[in-house]
């Protein structure tokens, strides 16, 4: 496990606590993710999947795939955001999944979200 797992899992346990009210602090960070597209984002799911050997694609910035892309993404994170008015908080769960088993189509999602030809 490397220093950027540890230290999202730590957000993420926060997020968990703090969580227990109707807004998810996941979900709307994610949401802000999806439509601004913060640098601290990419450079932070590059660290996260270090060491990590990542598929090769070559994905165009602004193209009509990244945009379906963002879209889908932010419709997900809109449903997130339902379901975790629910008492049991589920965005971080899913987050430690992630953040845990480092999936590839994670960084592959990103890297469709950002449009980012290093993916």
């Amino acid at each position: 496990m490397n220093s950027t797992q540890i230290k999202c899992r730590a957000v993420f346990t926060l997020f968990a606590i703090i969580g227990f009210g109707p807004i998810s602090l996941g979900c709307l960070i994610g949401m802000y993710v999806v439509i601004f597209r913060p640098l601290w984002f990419w450079r932070l799911t590059g660290n996260l999947y270090e060491k990590q050997p990542l598929p090769q694609t070559i994905i165009e910035p602004d193209t009509i795939q990244t945009k379906q892309t963002r879209k889908k993404s932010f419709l997900c994170l809109v449903g997130l955001l339902i379901l975790d008015i629910a008492p049991v908080p589920v965005t971080p769960v899913v987050a430690f999944a992630i953040i845990l088993s480092r999936p590839k189509w994670f960084y592959q999602l990103v890297a469709k979200i950002y449009g980012s030809s290093s993916a």
